[in-house]
């Protein structure tokens, strides 16, 4: 199912927008049949919104390069790599970005960083920026990449669009100190931010662990709950019964429930501290009750 162009494409147009027939693709080798190609699925990609076409004609474009020498026509093939990511992603392909770019240059170190950029840039718009871990990684790591200009770039969209993202803190944090790349002002801000994400981190990994005991007590709970209940509704009706009696009859039925509760003698020298203790609060009781009941009632 083809997907909305506009949502699709957004990845590429934040690096000067898509292709344009009119615009010259690639300045070695002008003449050449892959470039001939080029421009052709420039055409069915812009023009003619044919994106199988374009697919297709960039994948013959390929394999007239394959037959010329290592290092040539570089500049077409990157501009090949673009069009053809730009009409998997408006097929609503583009999970297969990476392996259909892949099958090209073998390995991600040899990746343009153009070609890498759009690729990190479609993975994390889609949310699935996992997909990009181990090739960015591998071409940060490669010392041929390291003193390119887009280097930096690069692993600034790395931190931002992977990492951060996955909760690789760890390596984000080891990229940022053992990078040339940035400078120092550079490095202080994100070790920052990666701490701030740290924090983050660890409130979220508590709160998920809280959520994961109330889920293990889930089971429980329904009948603890009604247990509650079922104490509660008895314990009112214990207390308006209780108050709807004479407080003589009251304090003879309160004595006997705690006999019976606590189940002490009586007759113990025990149990005479808590007696008494219990007729101290009741005459309290008492004389509060009558206080309140000798109070003038105004109109």
């Amino acid at each position: 199912m083809r997907s909305d162009p506009a949502t699709s494409a957004a990845p590429l147009r934040g690096l000067g927008g898509p292709l344009r027939s009119s615009e010259p693709v690639c300045s070695a080798r002008a003449t050449s049949a892959a470039a001939l190609l080029l421009e052709e699925a420039a055409d069915f990609l812009v023009v003619h919104l044919d994106f199988p076409a374009a697919l297709r004609t960039c994948e013959r474009a390929w394999q007239g390069l394959a037959e010329e020498p290592a290092g040539a026509s570089l500049e077409v093939k990157c501009s090949l790599c673009v069009v053809g990511i730009q009409a998997l992603a408006e097929m609503d392909r583009w999970r297969e970005v990476l392996s259909w770019v892949l099958q090209y240059y073998q390995i991600p170190e040899k990746l343009p960083p153009k070609v890498l950029e759009l690729c990190v840039l479609l993975y994390s718009k889609m949310q699935e920026p996992g997909a990009m871990l181990d090739a960015v990684t591998a071409w940060l790591r490669d010392p041929d990449n390291q003193g390119l200009p887009e280097y930096r770039t690069l692993a600034e969209l790395h931190l931002q669009r992977v990492l951060f993202p996955l909760g690789c803190l760890s390596e984000a944090e080891e990229l940022v100190v053992g990078s040339a790349a940035f400078t120092e002002e550079q490095r202080l801000e994100a070790l920052q931010a990666i701490s701030v994400a740290r924090q983050q981190q660890k409130h979220r990994h508590c709160d998920s662990e809280e959520a994961q005991k109330l889920n293990q007590e889930g089971p429980s709970s329904p009948k603890f709950l009604s247990l509650l209940t079922l104490l509660r509704q008895l314990w009112d009706s214990a207390v308006s019964h209780f108050f709807s009696l004479p407080f003589r009859r009251s304090l003879l039925a309160a004595l006997l429930l705690c006999l019976l509760v606590v189940r002490f003698d009586p007759a113990s020298p025990h149990s005479l501290p808590f007696l008494y203790k219990l007729a101290q609060i009741f005459h309290r009781i008492r004389e509060a009750m009558s206080s309140v009941c000798q109070l003038p009632i105004h109109d």
